[in-house]
C-alpha cells in the first residue's frame, strides 16, 4: 500500500496507548474551550476504540449539548455531580460539599478500577479552588492512578502542585470574549 508524504514521520512520533503510558493532562486558565477540549480528546479517543469516563463536578443541568452527544457514544460515560443551579464560591451549599466530595470518590473508583483507558474530571480545579474538595485527595489520585489510565483535569485555577504532578498543561487565555459587550452564553454553542 502506498504511503502517504510524512507517514513514516507520523508514525514514529507516535506511541500506541496500550504501551502503559497514561499521562496526566490538565487544561486550565479564564479562557473558554477547557471543558470542549477534554471532550475533543475523549471523542478522540473513543473513536480509536478506548474507553471514556466523564466525572462532571459542579455540574448538574441536564441540557448541557456535550451530554446529548458526547453521552450517546457506546465508548463514552458521562456523570454529573452536581445540582442545576450554579455554586455560591463565597458560600458554598454543604450539599454542593459533599456532591464534591462524593464526585472524587466516584472518581477515584473508576480511576483505579482501570476499567476505562481515560478518566476525564471536569471541573475538578474549580472545586478544589472553593474548598469543596482537599488538595491531599486529589494528589493522592493523581500519584495512585494505574499507569495505563490517562487522566484529564480542567478547570480554572489548577492548584501549583496540581500543575507541577501532571505531565501535560494547556492554559487557555481569554484575550476577547462576547461576554464583556453582555452576551449570554448560547445554546449549542457556549453550553
Amino acid at each position: 500500500m502506498p504511503r502517504t508524504p510524512g507517514e513514516d514521520h507520523f508514525q514514529q512520533a507516535v506511541t500506541p496507548m496500550d504501551s502503559d503510558l497514561g499521562l496526566i493532562q490538565v487544561f486550565t486558565g479564564d479562557g473558554k474551550g477547557k471543558t470542549t477540549a477534554a471532550l475533543g480528546q475523549a471523542m478522540r479517543a473513543a473513536g480509536h476504540g478506548f474507553k471514556v469516563y466523564i466525572v462532571q463536578f459542579m455540574k448538574g443541568w441536564p441540557s448541557y449539548g456535550e451530554l446529548k452527544t458526547v453521552g450517546q457514544h457506546p465508548n463514552i460515560t458521562i456523570k454529573q455531580f452536581g445540582r442545576p443551579d450554579f455554586v455560591d464560591h463565597d458560600s458554598p451549599e454543604p450539599v454542593d460539599v459533599r456532591m464534591a466530595q462524593e464526585a472524587l470518590e466516584h472518581s477515584r473508583d473508576i480511576v483505579m478500577s482501570a476499567e476505562y483507558d481515560l478518566v476525564i474530571l471536569d471541573e475538578v480545579n474549580v472545586a478544589l479552588e472553593w474548598k469543596l474538595i482537599g488538595i491531599d485527595d486529589l494528589l493522592a489520585l493523581m500519584e495512585e492512578k494505574p499507569a495505563q489510565v490517562e487522566l484529564i483535569l480542567t478547570g480554572r485555577y489548577a492548584h501549583p502542585e496540581v500543575i507541577d504532578r501532571a505531565d501535560q498543561v494547556t492554559e487557555m487565555r481569554e484575550i476577547k470574549h462576547p461576554y464583556s459587550r453582555g452576551l449570554l452564553g448560547r445554546r449549542g454553542i457556549d453550553y
